[in-house]
């Protein structure tokens, strides 16, 4: 089996995060009945996982610089709250209500604000040397309070109509003709980038994969893809909002109801547009090198050149930005903007990335890693949920499991070295 593994140039960390996954889901779908591993249970997983899986590709460059931001959820609701009274009460008295730009011009005021205040935090640790810790702690108790503050506890709501797909739900599902398109050209470009990798390799002279591993990766992917495009097509709508649709149309009141399925969720999409991109930013560019550069030994990233403050203030704003995204996608889903939104979103942030295999010690992190440790985070909590598990034991649960998580990093890492 490890000599399959080192053939195929797996992630063994990879398979067994995969493997914990399925354990978990095949033990909750037998627990619960089958009523855990169904489309619309797997579909509302992936819709609430996308908000800590955005954050959580952040939080890997920020623990990869051996940092740690703890304010991410007190960002969240504060960007929230942002852009909700630009929605509901500053926009309108510009140009009224339902003006189509609304919606547009509120998520950027929010991003520009997350950016800001990442900004801000990374250049206090940064340039006047404070503990990232501190600040990112005194950064929780600000912004939860300043969220308060802006509408001294009001929720804004409602917010405008075209908001609200970021969030998922039915508005926010592209059906199965896209879903399946999107599917097909996914699986069109993982094919091209392993193409694309082999015969890079092959010009500088590197060792590559044996065809045959070359082809089982590109199934293995297909099947993925695929395979998520299939569940996602198999949940359809309410027939009440089929027979609205229908209505809508002309239909006549008799017409037989189709079957209309939900597809990809817009939110869903958002993670994983922006996985690739931080993927992308992490192993492509030299601001990524920078990053695990500063990570690995400080000191001697500093020794060569790299203007490490400048990058530790980046990869907080970068932190900020994407704290501001899932801000979007929360108040979205939710319609309404509470100076509560993102509460212990921080903590599951932070466990999702060392849950992925980012090591606190700094210097190692992946970007996919930290996504499915959101998907594990997230699995467990809507297992609970179904199983009927009291607020209290969830939190102790989750808690449990990274405490396990870091330890199993650990023994790894002692392994390995």
């Amino acid at each position: 089996m490890g000599n399959l593994f080192r053939k195929l140039e797996l992630d063994l960390r990879l398979v067994g995060m995969l493997a914990a996954l399925a354990i978990i889901w095949v033990g909750f779908d037998t627990l619960t009945g089958g009523e855990f591993l169904t489309p619309r249970n797997l579909w509302n997983l992936s819709v609430q996982s996308s908000s800590v899986a955005v954050m959580a590709t952040g939080m890997v460059l920020v623990i990869v610089t051996r940092n740690i931001d703890l304010s991410v959820g007190s960002i969240l609701g504060f960007t929230g709250m942002i852009i909700g009274v630009t929605q509901a009460a500053i926009l309108p008295q510009l140009w009224g209500f339902d003006h189509p730009l609304t919606w547009v011009v509120a998520a950027v005021v929010g991003l520009l604000v997350g950016t800001a205040i990442g900004a801000l935090q990374g250049a206090i640790i940064a340039y006047l040397g404070v503990s990232s810790f501190i600040v990112s702690l005194g950064g929780l108790l600000i912004w939860r309070g300043a969220a308060w503050w802006v509408t001294t506890g009001q929720t804004v709501a409602p917010l405008d109509s075209r908001f609200k797909p970021i969030g998922g739900g039915i508005e926010g599902a592209i059906g199965a003709n896209a879903s399946w398109a999107i599917g097909i050209l996914a699986v069109a470009l993982a094919i091209a980038v392993l193409l694309t990798a082999r015969r890079r390799r092959q010009g500088f002279g590197f060792t590559v994969r044996p065809l045959w591993a070359e082809a089982v990766i590109a199934v293995l992917i297909s099947i993925a893809i695929l395979g998520a495009v299939l569940v996602v097509n198999s949940y359809p709508l309410p027939i009440g909002v089929v027979r609205r649709l229908q209505a809508a149309a002309g239909a006549p009141e008799d017409a037989p109801l189709p079957e209309i399925a939900h597809g990809f969720a817009i939110p869903v999409l958002i993670a994983i547009a922006v996985g690739l991109a931080m993927t992308f930013l992490a192993d492509r560019t030299r601001f990524g090198r920078y990053v695990f550069a500063i990570g690995g030994n400080p000191e001697a990233a500093e020794l060569s050149g790299i203007n490490t403050k400048r990058v530790l203030t980046r990869v907080f704003a970068l932190m900020g930005l994407l704290a501001g995204i899932s801000a979007c996608i929360s108040t979205a889903r939710l319609q309404s903007a509470t100076n509560a939104t993102g509460t212990l979103d921080e903590l599951y942030t932070i466990a999702s990335a060392v849950i992925g295999g980012t090591s606190l010690s700094g210097g190692t992190g992946t970007i996919y890693g930290a996504m499915l440790g959101a998907v594990v985070m997230q699995s467990l909590q809507s297992g609970m949920v179904l199983l009927g598990v009291d607020a209290p034991l969830q939190n102790i649960v989750v808690g449990l499991v990274l405490v396990a998580a870091v330890w199993i990093d650990t023994v790894y890492r002692r392994h390995v070295k």
